[in-house]
Formats: structure tokens, sequence, C-alpha cells
């Protein structure tokens, strides 16, 4: 699990094609990897990743072809957000976070605001319905308060902190962006469906 909290700005340094996926390593640059260890996770760009190889300020992880064909950003050089698995002893800066992509957006504006930016995004297929106004989303890997919904779209705003902290700051119309809705919708959404399904209410406990 992670918090949408990005604890830093990495790069991936190189990409290596295997059978069924990508074998890629990352420059962590300020992410401290003490305690980590192999079989560990780190969140990249939002995806949860298991290390595989560490080095003095690099790990590198094997990302397979189903994740590679559903999440995005990608590319030799990129920057990419970066987040150690959260602990029980952290604070939850942001929301929970399971590391799991539902799927791709694509930024449709990103307008200055003040010091502040409006990011709007477009959610694919049946992801809208997750998302609520003041409820949470992660893009990239990020943790942050949705604004406003209207049919796919919806805006978030980027205050200059995270701006320069993570690699948002850097969008442009039509990029595209990981996204994870957040989990208690989802389970709203399975308990309402379970209803619908029984006609009876709510679920008996098991």
């Amino acid at each position: 699990m992670f918090t949408g909290i990005v604890q830093a700005v990495g790069r991936i340094v190189s990409m290596e094609p295997l059978e069924e996926g990508m074998r890629m390593t990352f420059d962590t640059a300020t992410l401290s990897l003490e305690g980590v260890d192999l079989g560990g996770s780190i969140a990249v760009n939002g995806v949860c990743l298991t290390v595989i190889a560490l080095g003095a300020q690099s790990f590198s992880a094997e990302v397979s072809r189903v994740t590679l064909e559903g999440t995005t950003g990608w590319v030799l050089g990129r920057r990419i957000n970066l987040e150690r698995a959260l602990r029980l002893s952290d604070a939850l800066g942001g929301h929970l976070v399971t590391g799991h992509v539902d799927g791709v957006g694509r930024v449709r504006s990103f307008t200055p605001c003040g010091e502040s930016v409006t990011l709007q995004v477009e959610a694919p297929g049946d992801l809208p319905r997750y998302i609520a106004t003041k409820g949470s989303v992660t893009v990239q890997g990020v943790s942050l308060t949705v604004n406003a919904v209207e049919g796919a779209l919806f805006t978030v705003n980027l205050i200059p902190h995270t701006q320069q902290v993570t690699t948002l700051g850097g969008l442009v119309e039509g990029a595209g962006v990981n996204l994870e809705v957040d989990l208690l919708a989802r389970y709203a959404e399975r308990a309402r469906q379970w209803s619908d399904d029984k006609g009876t209410g709510t679920p008996p406990l098991e």
C-alpha cells in the first residue's frame, strides 16, 4: 500500500526487453533505499513494482506485458514519481493507494490559475463512476482532491509545491496519465451491486 505522497522524482535509466515484458532500472535521486529489501515494493508513477535488484541509488524491476499495456510513461530517460511502500507507523498524508492502476486518462487542459494550475483529465471506460467531487484520485502516483466532475472529465488543483516535487508540473494537453480511483469508492460500488443483485440490502457477515 501507498499514500500517494511522492517522496522523490527519479528517472528511467535502462530498459531491457524480456519475452513477456521489460526489465527496467530507475535512478531514485533523493529517495532513500535504506531498509528496502529485495522483493519489496516501490511505486513508480503510481504503479507498484517489485524490487529485484538494488544499487547505491537505484533499483531494478521487471514490468510485465500486462502492466506495460495498461499503464503509460515507460520512456527511457523520463522523470518518474517515486514512493516507498507504506509502513504501519507512517502518517497517512494522502489516501490509501494500492499501486494498481485502473486506467490511463488523458489531459484535456492544463490551465494556470494564479500560483496554481487547474488540471482537467478525461477518465476512460467506467472509471468516472468512481470519481466524486471532494473525493480522492491518484494521478501519476500523486494523491489529489477532486474539485469538480462533469461526465468523464474531472478537475484537480495543483499547488506550487505539488508542481515542484512531482512530475505533474510538466504535463501538457493530450498527455496520458496513470489513474487509480479511490479504493473505498470501489468497495462502495461492489456493496451496491451485491445489494441490487440479491435484493436484500446489506450483505451478511461471514
